[in-house]
């Protein structure tokens, strides 16, 4: 809790300077402290983003960025915006940062973090982006922006990747600042994603304050768009949000295309990553073939496709089950799964209908454009993956609309204090969630509370490996354990290893000696296959 505290108190000052030096190229997002901090996340995010092309996001690179914020910090004395805070306000502030701190120093529990974040992490601190790193390990082709932000701070500022909880204290600056006092509500729930930097957690904050911001008729058009497609990039299904931007400033405030070029630049950029690490425009999805040589392998894609279908369904039917649903048993069938992801499932379904429903009765043209958003990205992900992580968003922003003329400072923080108990118990005393909700499957990781995280956040030891290699390739992959996490790089999962022999191909060096240079996938041939299944067999010697 005191080293994050610490981590919170470098990183603030250091994203207002930054903020303050977009500012002066951008204009200004708002007035106040977190519109200067927000734009310095989006410079930082987007600068990183270019320079992990060609160069790693090491030490040099935070300490460069660390030293040039606190320079501004202090030369344009932006200590005094802080000024505007009330003492009440501080201290409701101060309140609700200790128990962010508090929450963000648990064990992480997504198994995201060890399969996807921290390898991610890894790769960009040592290489930065590596062309081709897909064909290595399909999910590392994601690279998002969002672990981009969090690599470059994870050197000395953030070791823990606790980025998240800063910038659930950074949303209360805004709650407070804007006196937004319904987004009070949204801060327990979110104490859940504070402990990994999950990609969920700021696009569901960024949306929600672009959304309060449109709903207030902000006129910063280019930011407005430019930040909306900032939170598509860190997750593709937030495609909402720039659908909503762009018809709020052709529509409502009447802008040019002039006005969204930032933003078209932004996603340009977006696709440019992609490609370079993915060999498509859109993880995970191959369309758009533009023929690079170090795209994915057909078959490998083909199998995340059928295993991204059978998400959809929980894992509880096998693909060639779902394939031969009928048109009512795809939508009965993913209503009524087994354990509480049915619930989500249903809730959502009507949560859409309630507020279709209240976008005719209000007749209004901006809540008319959020409807037809949400559609489209609800569309987009039932046809994809439909997952309940992929449109947790809607219920934050549903929610918001029904009720935001409602809850004033008082109500708020009365269902903050209830929400902040309940979910604060979950983290404190995991078995509660383990017990009364045993199929919300991550409940069943979550550590439990140790003294130790008083003074600096839980982390889970790097876990053994053992090193091979196929072809050009010498790797590495976890012991008795099914993700990369922390092992040496370049590691491969058990699972892909396996995948990949299956299919007769195997990740290869483009440059024997470089691993920067990346990768791309070749047909084994028979050394190289014994040398696979050799590989095969020590990781999983009872072929199970």
């Amino acid at each position: 809790m005191i080293l994050l505290f610490f981590s919170t108190l470098l990183l603030l000052p250091v994203l207002m300077g930054i903020g303050k030096i977009t500012e002066n190229f951008s204009g200004k997002l708002w007035e106040g402290v977190s519109g200067k901090i927000f734009l310095g996340i989006l410079g930082i995010s987007l600068l990183w983003t270019i320079a992990a092309f060609f160069i790693s996001l090491n030490s040099y690179v935070e300490f460069s960025t660390i030293a040039i914020g606190l320079i501004y910090f202090f030369k344009d004395k932006l200590y005094k915006d802080f000024i505007a805070f009330s003492k009440k306000d501080f201290s409701l502030i101060a309140a609700i940062s200790l128990i962010i701190v508090y929450c963000g120093s648990f064990y992480p529990y997504i198994l995201d973090h060890f399969g996807y974040y921290v390898p991610t992490i890894k790769w960009l601190k040592e290489f930065g982006l590596v062309k081709g790193i897909s064909n290595l390990d399909l999910t590392l082709g994601q690279m998002s922006v969002w672990h981009i932000f969090q690599a470059g701070f994870s050197n000395f500022t953030d070791p823990f990747l606790r980025i998240n909880s800063v910038v659930l204290i950074i949303y209360t600056l805004y709650i407070v600042e804007k006196k937004s006092w319904i987004q009070l509500c949204f801060i327990p729930v979110l104490l859940l994603f504070c402990q990994s930097p999950s990609p969920d957690l700021p696009v569901i904050i960024f949306s929600v304050i672009i959304l309060n911001e449109i709903l207030r008729e902000n006129k910063q058009t280019t930011l407005l768009f430019a930040f909306s497609v900032f939170v598509f990039i860190i997750k593709p299904t937030m495609i909402w949000l720039p659908v909503l931007s762009f018809l709020y400033s052709v529509f409502i405030l009447k802008s040019n295309l002039k006005n969204l070029t930032l933003g078209i630049l932004i996603g340009f950029l977006f696709f440019v990553k992609n490609i370079y690490t993915f060999g498509y425009p859109v993880f995970p999805v191959s369309i758009i073939d533009l023929g690079v040589s170090w795209k994915p392998n057909s078959e490998v894609l083909k199998i995340s496709s059928q295993f991204a279908i059978q998400k959809t369904y929980d894992m509880q039917y096998s693909y060639e089950e779902i394939q031969k649903f009928s048109a009512i048993d795809y939508i009965r069938n993913w209503i009524f799964l087994n354990g509480i992801k049915a619930k989500i499932n249903l809730l959502f379904i009507v949560s859409l209908i309630i507020f279709t429903v209240f976008t005719f009765i209000k007749k209004n043209r901006i809540i008319t454009f959020i409807c037809i958003s949400l559609i489209i990205k609800s569309i987009l992900v039932l046809l994809f993956s439909a997952q309940y992580r992929f449109f947790m968003d809607v219920f934050f922003v549903i929610f918001f609309l029904l009720f935001v003329d409602y809850f004033n400072q008082k109500k708020s923080l009365i269902v903050f204090s209830g929400l902040s108990i309940i979910f604060v118990s979950f983290l404190t005393f995991p078995n509660i969630l383990q017990t009364y909700f045993p199929s919300f499957n991550p409940g069943n990781f979550m550590g439990k509370f140790e003294k130790e995280q008083l003074y600096k956040p839980s982390v889970y030891e790097s876990t053994k490996f053992d090193s091979f290699r196929v072809g050009n390739l010498n790797f590495h992959v976890s012991e008795n354990y099914p993700f990369n996490y922390d092992s040496k790089i370049p590691a491969i999962s058990a699972g892909y290893v396996s995948q990949d022999e299956k299919a007769g191909i195997f990740p290869q060096l483009i440059d024997n000696t470089d691993l920067k240079k990346g990768f791309i996938w070749k047909k084994l041939n028979n050394e190289e296959r014994k040398q696979a299944k050799s590989v095969i067999h020590t990781i999983n010697p009872l072929g199970k």
